[in-house]
């Protein structure tokens, strides 16, 4: 396990600029294409506003999301459809979850967190193995979250640690709890999982 950084009280403009100083170190060290993923929900949203307003080479960044609902791009609930409405217009190119797909390594894998501590769409009740030798599976949570009650689709462990490095944005104590437990060996939740399994440098912007 890669011992986390904490950068407490971090603002929308403050990670956005650490975003936009990795993935610029990344595209000047790369011959070719990069890739990040991203969480969905709306915490990103504000942090991508402000990253879309750097001079980032965005047509040489492939963005994959972390999972998505299973629903059309069109729906509300999708999060490939507002990643690709905010980013696409700025170069990117949005690469949707598909079974059977290959994804790349990550410059940055960036994670959210529930108070369950799910990662991606990767639920205590799906019991997510490190070692997983598909790195996209279609999955049912359960309960299913009243907010988002859809089956889902997620990279698994083994894909989203595939990374130069690995980013979590955690507001609230309740999930700072659950996260630091899992830092300290105390449950085996998702995030425990993926945390005992990633090699990259972590951050974790509060």
């Amino acid at each position: 396990m890669s011992t986390p950084e904490f950068i407490e009280d971090a603002s929308a403009q403050d990670i956005a600029r650490w975003l936009e100083q990795r993935l610029s170190a990344a595209l000047s060290e790369a011959d070719g294409d990069i890739a990040i993923t991203l969480p969905g929900g709306s915490t990103p949203f504000p942090i991508l506003e402000e990253l879309c307003r750097s001079p980032l080479d965005w047509s040489r960044i492939a963005v994959w999301p972390g999972d998505d609902r299973l629903v059309p791009e069109d729906h509300e609930a999708s999060n490939t459809g507002r990643i690709r409405a905010l980013l696409e217009p700025a170069g990117a190119r949005i690469v949707p979850l598909a079974e059977g797909a290959e994804p790349p390594h990550f410059a940055v894998s960036w994670l959210g967190m529930g108070a369950d501590g799910h990662i991606a769409s990767l639920f205590p009740n799906t019991d997510p193995d490190p070692a997983a030798t598909k790195p996209v599976i279609r999955l049912t949570p359960d309960p299913l979250p009243p907010e988002a009650p859809f089956d889902r689709i997620s990279l698994t462990i083994p894909a989203l640690v595939d990374c130069d490095a690995l980013m979590f944005v955690i507001r609230g104590g309740d999930k700072r709890a659950v996260f630091d437990a899992a830092i300290a060996g105390e449950h085996d939740l998702p995030v425990a999982r993926l945390l005992k399994a990633a090699r990259a440098p972590v951050t974790c912007f509060t």
